[in-house]
């Protein structure tokens, strides 16, 4: 019985090639230095590969602010160190209130609007607008 193995070579110039031993230690190593001023009510949460940034607000248009401030602070931080992906990033509003407001919310990455969504999946853990789980118990 015979094995063919076929080496593949590319030269990294930066960063590190997604699923490789150096990823998580190079995202870790770089995340961990975010240590932004950010507003009182805005909190940044980091897990492997991914970040979450929650935004506590009166209104939808005070969040669609603030969100907004924090994410260029965000971006101008990680200018030439970390590139974010605009087609998969999404914002999305959760209240349980009965707002007569418009929950578009319209938060912007790389001057390209975000993809406001109703639920997403973060951590295995379908969070959708409402926070009732339903969405994560028909999943499971």
């Amino acid at each position: 019985m015979s094995t063919n193995t076929v080496q593949v070579e590319r030269e990294v110039s930066k960063g590190c090639p997604q699923g490789s031993c150096y990823g998580p230690g190079f995202w870790n190593s770089n995340i961990s230095r975010l240590n932004l001023e950010f507003r009182k009510k805005t909190k940044a949460i980091a897990f492997a590969d991914d970040l979450l940034i929650a935004v506590k607000a009166e209104s939808i248009r005070k969040a669609e602010n603030i969100t907004n401030t924090e994410m260029n602070k965000i971006l101008i931080w990680t200018k030439n160190k970390i590139k974010f992906n605009e087609q998969k990033s999404k914002v999305m509003v959760i209240s349980r209130r009965k707002r007569k407001e418009n929950k578009e919310i319209s938060v912007y990455m790389n001057n390209k609007p975000l993809e406001h969504a109703q639920k997403i999946k973060y951590l295995g853990i379908i969070i959708d607008s409402k926070l009732n789980f339903r969405e994560h118990i028909m999943y499971i």
